[in-house]
């Protein structure tokens, strides 16, 4: 320990022993009696080792204190000793600052790490209904109405891949923004992609289609926008028993995508959270495979895209999803109408 005081004295003590020569040069030249020196330097060296004393008890137990912090940085360090100057004041100013990005990171990573546990749980309990339903229905398979136990494998195995395809957005969120691919799209391109995804729920439910197409352009990715179509078209008919989808374009906002449809809607005291993570709201207690997960993903994917989103519905009257693919707008103030 002494050594690393004198390693941290090092340049104030060189300083004295230059003082020293200095004085002791002058003395020689002068050619002063040594009586007149040597009670002088022995009286300074005395102060001189009770200061280093002191001072070297001073600096063992800052010492000790700063390892004790050391081993709990993020539970004692607003109990730092006092700064013994302004550079060392701003050592610790950087350092509370530093802990403080730190401990805002960690939080953000346990929360997230909360939000994937909790999704993964909630996903691999959704996940067994219809693998369940598989499992029944390939042992009892059988020439009888083989093609309508054909019929209801395939959209088991729909829901499946359903479930795994958001699964992985979701997991794939952190690093959207290195897998953005921003080109110039036909809109209803990409529409036409989610609407063929769908056809068969189409047919099954007897949910009629009216598509107003236009040749509407868009800078966007094409990849991650169909799936925030497809979450669309999905929450739009597991909620709509019968009637119609309709997809236009906004005649009074530009480049505004409308999916409109007839379903049972969303309770007023629910719309202000639907984006929230894990929020399935009324609607979703009584439909019990919602995981409350796709229109959170479809905010995030829009956001990072330069993207907005609207949602208008009432109860009993249907659900109106404006996707608005410009960049003139604040994003803040477009969730929900």
């Amino acid at each position: 320990m002494i050594r690393t005081y004198v390693k941290e004295k090092i340049s104030r003590i060189f300083l004295d022993a230059v003082f020293v020569g200095v004085f002791a040069v002058c003395f020689f030249l002068m050619d002063v009696s040594l009586a007149l020196i040597w009670y002088p330097a022995a009286i300074c060296l005395v102060c001189f080792l009770l200061f280093a004393g002191w001072d070297f008890s001073r600096f063992l137990k800052k010492h000790r204190l700063l390892e004790q912090i050391g081993n709990h940085i993020d539970e004692t360090a607003e109990y730092l000793p006092a700064a013994a100057g302004p550079l060392e004041e701003d050592y610790q100013q950087l350092l509370r600052t530093v802990l403080k990005a730190y401990k805002k990171r960690l939080r953000d990573s346990h929360e997230q790490l909360d939000g994937s546990r909790e999704y993964i749980t909630l996903w691999a309990h959704q996940i067994k209904t219809p693998l369940t339903a598989l499992e029944l229905m390939t042992q009892g398979l059988g020439a009888e109405n083989a093609a309508e136990k054909k019929r209801e494998l395939a959209n088991r195995l729909f829901e499946v891949e359903q479930y795994v395809d958001t699964s992985l957005q979701y997991m794939r969120l952190d690093t959207l923004s290195s897998d953005l691919v921003l080109r110039e799209y036909p809109v209803f391109a990409i529409v036409k992609q989610a609407v063929k995804y769908f056809a068969r729920t189409f047919i099954a439910k007897r949910i009629s289609l009216k598509m107003e197409e236009s040749d509407a352009v868009a800078a966007t990715d094409e990849k991650w926008l169909l799936f925030v179509l497809k979450q669309i078209l999905s929450n739009a008919l597991k909620y709509t028993k019968e009637g119609s989808i309709s997809i236009y374009m906004h005649p009074d906002r530009e480049l505004a995508l409308v999916m409109e449809d007839t379903g049972i809607g969303i309770a007023s005291e629910d719309l202000p959270r639907i984006f929230e993570r894990g929020f399935t709201g009324g609607n979703g207690r009584i439909q019990e495979r919602s995981t409350g997960i796709g229109l959170y993903l479809s905010k995030q994917i829009l956001e990072r895209l330069g993207h907005g989103i609207f949602v208008s519905s009432g109860e009993g009257s249907g659900t109106k999803v404006e996707i608005l693919l410009g960049r003139d707008y604040q994003a803040d103030n477009l969730s929900i109408l």
